[in-house]
């Protein structure tokens, strides 16, 4: 069903499951439960913390797990606002970097830019230039599709 990864990694959250006991039972290959065995690891660490106590490699670790500022408040509760994540995260220098796609593979100089935010990075490879404009969205065209 499309509920089941949810459930494994609500079991992994919980700790009824180990990974060695989802893969027995699912197949699913170990590389795979290890990364979302991550991801509740790290919601169960901010559930247990406060915005104060967030060091900047703890912050970046859970946007590098995908974590938005508005989940990492929920978990850290106490009131804590998606607001106050951005903020407390912004002090600390914790900012996502734009990195550019070659889709001609350096064959030839590639007239569109197709660029992406991710906190995998330390420096941007496009710089930014005098206000530009981004375009959000995620409809059917891709990279790849045409």
């Amino acid at each position: 069903s499309d509920q089941r990864i949810f459930a494994i990694a609500q079991g992994l959250y919980e700790g009824t499951h180990s990974v060695e006991d989802i893969n027995s039972l699912t197949e699913i290959d170990n590389w795979f439960l290890r990364r979302l065995e991550r991801i509740a690891n790290k919601a169960k660490s901010l559930k247990s913390s406060d915005i104060g106590s967030l060091s900047q490699e703890s912050i970046r670790e859970a946007k590098q797990l995908g974590f938005s500022d508005a989940q990492i408040a929920h978990l850290l509760g106490n009131g804590t606002t998606e607001a106050a994540v951005r903020s407390h995260r912004k002090e600390l220098g914790v900012v996502p970097f734009v990195k550019q796609i070659d889709t001609l593979a350096a064959e030839y100089p590639a007239q569109t830019n197709y660029l992406y935010c991710t906190y995998h990075a330390d420096e941007h490879d496009v710089p930014g230039k005098n206000g530009g404009v981004v375009v959000l969205g995620n409809g059917a065209y891709r990279i790849g599709s045409s």
